[in-house]
């Protein structure tokens, strides 16, 4: 058997690509931590530091702040990528185990007192942050039930140099693991990536069915991924990551302050108790690049956690529109929202009610969407501009709004204001049902002449109702002028008239 390739999955090697594709820029200048956050917060595109802090590290942030880079990484564009995200995640690989010595993310180890987190260029993102933060890990947690692998993406807030603050606030697979262990008085062993492939990052926040997850970065790489075990933890993780944190949570549970940070919402989240992370090793490559993901901020749309949610959310809506209606067309989840908040989905109507049970199928899809706009296939749900349009042209607040209240929702949406349940609202944008190749909903285009054959103004009417259109191809025009004079002497022999559609036609002929 072939070596696995721990290459070609691996940070450093994607970031390259993107700044052959113009979609990174290179930072020479030697930069101090706290400049570094601003230096993102500006730039749309993602930003590789070459020299970082007083040790001149290299560090690399939103990588993931585009649909276009996100679309690279799985090898394609921004409009084949949700379709290749769709296929990809029903087609997982199994993972493949490397040795230690095979594995480039142990080419340097370091355990005990001097695994230290402030050996890493952690920056301050935020002026309110309660500390710098971690905030590209990619957490690894074996569950005991069925030793599968867990994924997930969480933020570390540093404490020291053996300890962070996880954020375990909101429900997910981690936090019921970690449940399960205090529960018996047990810490749980977990191991943080730092420096992932995006596609890695795709899969920890991926909705799917029950699997071991390492299978489910394999799914989005369309290869098994290289894994190796770790040092000083019971768990396996990605041999070509760049860097990777060991250690545990301690079983005294949500207990110790943790925040504020700056969230993906674009608003401060609260001071939390949390459970505290005690790191055990320190792993990496020799040339290991540190990452940094973006969030928050007035420019949510250009984060890393915007635009994984909206892939994250756009998937999961779309599955469950495939049992809800017949035929879904495209579903948008846009990342100024969050990436979660606002969902818009075309369909092509089938049946009366289809727009209605797409907007209660988005509704369950999952808690974090509030509002649906349903449009007609003709719409672009990927444009601001035509939602607009349809939301102006085809809504009617008393006919096609739909609300409802009581959902679980969640708890950093300030405009919920302490509640722990919000409302839920959708927008049917669509044309009445039977109407779509009505004249009324006829979208104007720019003419494009018929083939037809020569004849005079006159012989064309005398064959039914013309279009002003229709009499230009005729007569062979690409003027059109001239039908105006013919016009005005059918006009005054009476022999001229309109119909309701505006077409022409000869007096007492054929309607």
């Amino acid at each position: 058997m072939s070596q696995p390739d721990t290459e070609k999955f691996r940070l450093r090697r994607f970031i390259e690509l993107l700044v052959q594709q113009g979609e990174c820029k290179i930072h020479e200048a030697p930069i101090d931590l706290v400049d570094v956050a601003a230096v993102l917060d500006s730039s749309p595109q993602a930003v590789w530091f070459r020299a970082v802090g007083p040790e001149r590290a290299e560090l690399v942030g939103n990588v993931m702040g585009s649909r276009q880079r996100l679309a690279l990484a799985l090898g394609t564009d921004a409009a084949g990528f949700p379709k290749v995200l769709r296929d990809r995640l029903t087609q997982p690989f199994a993972p493949v185990e490397v040795r230690s010595s095979e594995a480039p993310v142990h080419d340097i180890v370091v355990t005990g007192d001097e695994a230290d987190f402030t050996t890493l260029p952690v920056h301050l993102q935020h002026g309110l942050d309660g500390a710098p933060y971690i905030s590209a890990s990619i957490d690894f947690a074996r569950d005991p039930a069925t030793g599968w692998t867990n994924l997930g993406c969480r933020r570390m807030m540093l404490r020291g140099p053996q300890t962070a603050g996880i954020d375990l606030n909101a429900p997910s697979d981690l936090r019921a693991l970690y449940q399960k262990a205090i529960a018996k008085g047990e810490k749980l062993p977990v191991a943080f990536t730092v420096g992932s492939h995006p596609s890695d990052f795709i899969a920890a926040v991926a909705v799917t069915p029950a699997m071991d997850e390492l299978a489910v970065i394999g799914a989005l790489r369309s290869a098994a991924v290289p894994i190796v075990k770790c040092i000083t933890v019971d768990g396996y993780v990605p041999a070509d990551a760049e860097i990777v944190l060991e250690g545990y949570l301690d079983p005294r549970g949500l207990v110790e302050p943790e925040g504020p940070y700056g969230e993906y919402l674009g608003y401060y989240g609260a001071v939390k108790k949390n459970p505290v992370f005690h790191l055990t090793a320190i792993t990496r490559r020799r040339d290991a690049l540190f990452q940094t993901v973006t969030i928050g901020g007035k420019r949510i749309a250009g984060t890393d956690t915007a635009q994984l949610g909206s892939a994250k959310t756009e998937a999961a809506v779309w599955s469950v529109l495939q049992q809800a209606i017949r035929e879904p067309v495209a579903v948008c989840c846009t990342a100024s929202s969050g990436g979660m908040y606002n969902v818009r989905v075309s369909l092509r109507q089938r049946y009366p009610g289809e727009s209605r049970n797409a907007i209660a199928a988005v509704f369950c899809s999952t808690a974090d969407v509030k509002h649906v706009f349903v449009v007609d296939e003709d719409v672009d749900v990927f444009s601001d501009e035509q939602i607009d349009w349809a939301l102006a042209t085809r809504f009617q607040a008393d006919r096609d709004f739909v609300s409802a209240s009581g959902f679980r929702a969640v708890p950093i949406d300030p405009s919920l204001a302490g509640s722990r349940t919000g409302a839920k609202a959708g927008f049917d944008c669509t044309k009445p049902f039977g109407k779509g190749a009505s004249f009324e909903y006829a979208i104007p285009q720019p003419p494009i002449m018929p083939q037809r054959p020569r004849a005079t103004v006159e012989q064309v009417l005398a064959q039914g109702p013309a279009t002003y259109l229709d009499l230009m191809a005729a007569l062979g025009t690409r003027d059109g002028r001239e039908i105006l004079r013919t016009f005005d002497t059918l006009y005054k022999e009476g022999r001229l008239q309109r119909l309701a559609d505006g077409r022409y036609e000869l007096t007492g002929g054929t309607r």
